[in-house]
């Protein structure tokens, strides 16, 4: 079927693919940085376990080892999705030279992020960012709910420094940076104490947002977590709170959801609505938990296109819902894990902005029968040709088409590593 017979099947449903596409065009998603790397960033020994409840498996070759192999890397991602692409840095991939030599992560600076500033602006793309609380030997092993006053003095001026390197990217690049406060604090077996370390991260977190900033350009996230590797029992950053201290500070930060952070029963896609009935903006990190949050590679799968359903039915693309993606899969091909996450999202989001409003009414008007026969006779109208028209207008390629080129780039330039 062509996507002209395609554009008049879902007429037939009262759904304009046109409007669809160009919706779509305009919609930002953040690339992590950090599937090409697998998480090492360039500030400490890269060949040093990672921690803090971070862990990547898999030693499948061609690792970026240096700026410029990941610049690179990303460059190549860049050929083969479309949509609006923001990049996401971890503070870790901070870039030392001769001109800048390396200072530890409470002393880092708008300076050491410059090169990627450039890189950004040659491309057209924001930033966004995030201060990097695990694997550094300041991890005691809690950063901002340690009872080190030394550790946690450190590591509050790390996040304050972050808050000064948003503002730069936000500037340089002329687009709001969301900067995304996340640590793995907590302890693997019960602990005797719970409400000091919430109490010393709460205090920690206010610290860090006394640093100015201009809240419509810079926008702090406070990301929860149920459990992870080596913190089973307790979390100090559980999601309740995340979403407290973010209720309580509408005016500084929004709550992030990672619908890999919570129990393998929960779905965040139901949790989208709840929170935009009280928050005016969210932030997503777009993962695929397998029993637990293993940040597997994002599918075209049931959950993901729930997800965005719902930032679509409640006007997430209109500024209230910031997405980014968040995996790192080291078992794979680091190109082909990037683009497969990202083309999802995109697929996952035309699918949504495909659906027809009048579904609501059926709800609405308790019609219930027709409401399940008209969903699933979306699940069969020819998606895949407006999808291709899609990338077509992107000038991106087709499915079926890019993985030849990431075949060539790994044994052009991966292979050798």
């Amino acid at each position: 079927m062509s996507y002209t017979e395609a554009k008049e099947k879902y007429a037939e449903y009262g759904v304009d693919t046109e409007k669809a596409i160009e919706k779509l065009k305009n919609v930002s998603v953040s690339l992590h940085c950090w599937q090409g790397d697998d998480v090492r960033g360039f500030d400490t020994d890269p060949e040093k376990p990672l921690t803090g409840g971070i862990q990547t498996t898999g030693n499948y070759p061609g690792r970026a080892r240096t700026p410029k192999e990941l610049m690179a890397d990303i460059d190549k991602v860049l050929e083969l999705v479309p949509g609006k692409v923001k990049l996401n840095l971890h503070a870790s991939y901070a870039i030392f030279d001769d001109e800048n030599p390396w200072v530890d992560r409470d002393k880092i600076e708008p300076k050491h992020f410059k090169k990627w500033a450039e890189f950004c602006k040659e491309r057209g793309i924001g930033c966004d960012f995030n201060p990097t609380f695990f694997s550094h030997p300041k991890c005691d092993p809690l950063t901002l709910s340690s009872p080190n006053e030394e550790t946690r003095k450190f590591w509050i001026e790390h996040g304050r420094a972050c808050i000064r390197i948003s503002n730069y990217l936000a500037e340089e690049l002329g687009e709001p940076c969301v900067m995304n406060i996340w640590t793995g604090d907590g302890f693997k077996d019960i602990p005797a104490d719970r409400i000091g370390p919430r109490e010393r991260y709460r205090d920690s977190i206010d610290q860090i947002l006394s640093e100015p900033y201009d809240f419509k350009m810079v926008k702090p996230c406070i990301e929860s977590k149920v459990f992870g590797i080596g913190v089973e029992a307790y979390t100090a950053g559980s999601a309740e709170f995340a979403l407290s201290y973010a209720a309580m500070n509408k005016d500084k930060c929004i709550p992030l959801m990672d619908n890999g952070h919570y129990h393998p029963t929960e779905v965040v896609s139901d949790k989208i609505s709840a929170l935009l009935t009280f928050f005016p903006e969210i932030a997503l990190h777009i993962t695929r938990g397998v029993r637990w949050d293993s940040d597997h590679v994002v599918l075209f799968d049931d959950e993901t296109k729930e997800i965005c359903k719902e930032i679509v039915r409640c006007g997430g693309l209109d500024g209230r819902v910031n997405i980014a993606l968040d995996y790192f899969d080291a078992s794979i091909n680091r190109i082909s894990a990037w683009a497969v996450g990202f083309r999802n999202v995109q697929k996952a989001l035309l699918n949504a902005l495909l659906e027809p409003q009048y579904l609501k009414e059926m709800q609405n008007n308790s019609s219930f029968t027709k409401l399940m026969v008209v969903q699933e006779e979306l699940k069969t109208l020819p998606f895949g040709d407006v999808w291709n028209e899609y990338c077509t207008r992107c000038k991106k390629p087709l499915d079926g088409e890019w993985f030849k080129s990431v075949e060539k780039y790994e044994n052009e330039e991966l292979s050798r590593r």
